[in-house]
């Protein structure tokens, strides 16, 4: 607006003054004989002839260029009438923009990949993720198949837009080591998995996923938790995943009180768990051919980085027979408690995870409780509801120590299942336990397996 005034004031102005210009040119040059015979017309009216014609014309430009700044000027006042309203409005947007954009930025899209073969049960599983499932826009799923059977294709099929249906394109048997030929499940295993997250992260394009087995079953604030953790992995440098599982979290085993309760572990726990694209694309180059969730657990892998795991599971599993034969599916996983109380955890306050505080609250609360016998605590004469302290020194000890308190006592490259620093945190007859190394506790020992 203010520029297209000043281009018209600026032409206005030109042409005046190009009119003036000859006007005294024409008034300076003498007349010719046809000029003065014009001029001496009988009759003639005063400003006749040549020179009134060009004071006619200054005065038609005159008028119009008075016309035009008076239009200008109208256009002024009302900028400026309104000029104390505009600036009044641009501070409150200002103030408000950050909030504005709070409210209005897209929420996080965390797609849900759900690892399948030839269970025909994976139905179960699709049942419960889309009864749960807040939203499909936020929480895509994408059922990955592998193993071609039509049956199980059928079932994933049936659901028809409510989720995506990619299948393994290489079904064929892998070379593997004559002493591996009964593990070619692991190896197919492997495989698949590491084409089904390629396509999650470079076909996809997600920046996260989580990962669910087709033989597991979730519960109702499974997606809540995952949405409430998304921030905190990818801001905190010590975590690697967030898992939904606790390998201890059978009935009796957990405190149903306190569902809302979150752990850090440095036992890599899988069975619903979460990976963003930049651990995929550290892990992706050197994936492992077979074993990939033990070859997870490995220091090299690690890097003395955590999960985050809950009290509750928000997983249970259904699966007895797989590649895995049902190892620990009759002693253990059968009885893992599915939590059953939903709990709000993106309205939580989640600080307490932080590593620094999280470390020094726990090392206080393990150390500082009485150190006991396991005969101790068997005998039922400890009175009130703990935590005590049941301290192991060697492999072997922490083994006949678990498998007398009735948690999982094999140990990954040194490190417990569901531990932290050494330490597993269980509850046994209603009282806190923590199986625990001596305090000073530094590293693990790979060589503790």
């Amino acid at each position: 607006m203010l520029l297209k005034r000043s281009l018209i004031i600026c032409g206005a102005f030109l042409i005046v003054a190009w009119i003036v210009i000859l006007i005294y040119y024409h008034l300076g040059r003498p007349p010719n004989q046809g000029e003065l015979y014009s001029q001496a017309a009988p009759g003639q009216k005063a400003g006749g002839g040549r020179f009134g014609n060009i004071v006619n014309e200054v005065m038609r430009v005159a008028n119009e260029f008075e016309a035009e700044l008076e239009s200008q000027k109208k256009i002024l006042l009302q900028i400026q009438s309104r000029r104390s309203l505009w600036e009044d409005n641009k501070e409150g947007v200002s103030a408000a923009k950050p909030k504005s954009q709070a409210e209005h930025s897209a929420p996080v899209v965390i797609p849900i990949l759900v690892i399948a073969c030839n269970r025909v049960t994976v139905k179960r599983c699709l049942d419960k993720l889309i009864e749960h499932r807040p939203s499909a826009e936020l929480y895509p799923i994408i059922v990955s198949q592998d193993c071609g059977h039509k049956e199980t294709a059928g079932v994933i099929a049936s659901y028809g837009s409510q989720l995506t249906h990619i299948k393994q394109p290489v079904l064929s048997d892998i070379s593997v080591p004559s002493q591996h030929k009964k593990f070619q499940g692991y190896y197919k295993v492997s495989r698949h998995y590491r084409w089904a997250l390629n396509q999650v992260f470079n076909t996809f394009s997600y920046s996260s996923v989580v990962v669910v087995e087709d033989d597991l079953e979730v519960a109702s604030d499974f997606f809540e938790y995952f949405r409430a953790l998304h921030p905190i992995l990818n801001s905190d440098p010590t975590l690697w995943c967030v898992s939904a599982w606790n390998d201890n979290g059978r009935e009796g085993y957990v405190d149903p009180g306190i569902a809302s309760l979150l752990y850090r572990t440095d036992f890599f726990p899988g069975l619903g768990w979460m990976l963003t694209k930049d651990l995929w694309a550290e892990l992706e180059p050197k994936w492992p051919a077979s074993f990939w969730d033990d070859w997870m657990r490995l220091p090299d892998q690690r890097k003395d980085r955590s999960c985050i795991r809950p009290e509750i599971s928000r997983t249970l599993t259904f699966g007895r027979k797989g590649v895995s034969l049902g190892q620990f599916y009759d002693k253990y996983l059968r009885f893992i408690k599915l939590n059953t109380e939903y709990v709000a955890f993106t309205k939580t306050d989640l600080s307490y995870l932080d590593k620094k505080k999280y470390d020094e609250n726990f090392e206080k609360q393990v150390y500082d409780a009485p150190a006991v016998t396991v005969e101790e605590l068997q005998s039922g004469k400890l009175s009130g509801p703990g935590p005590f302290r049941v301290q192991y020194s060697s492999p072997d000890s922490f083994k006949t120590l678990a498998r007398n308190l009735g948690v999982m006592d094999d140990l990954k490259s040194g490190v417990p299942r569901a531990g932290y620093r050494g330490v597993v945190s269980f509850l046994l007859c209603g009282k806190r336990i923590y199986l625990a190394p001596p305090a000073g506790w530094t590293q693990y020992d790979p060589s503790w397996s």
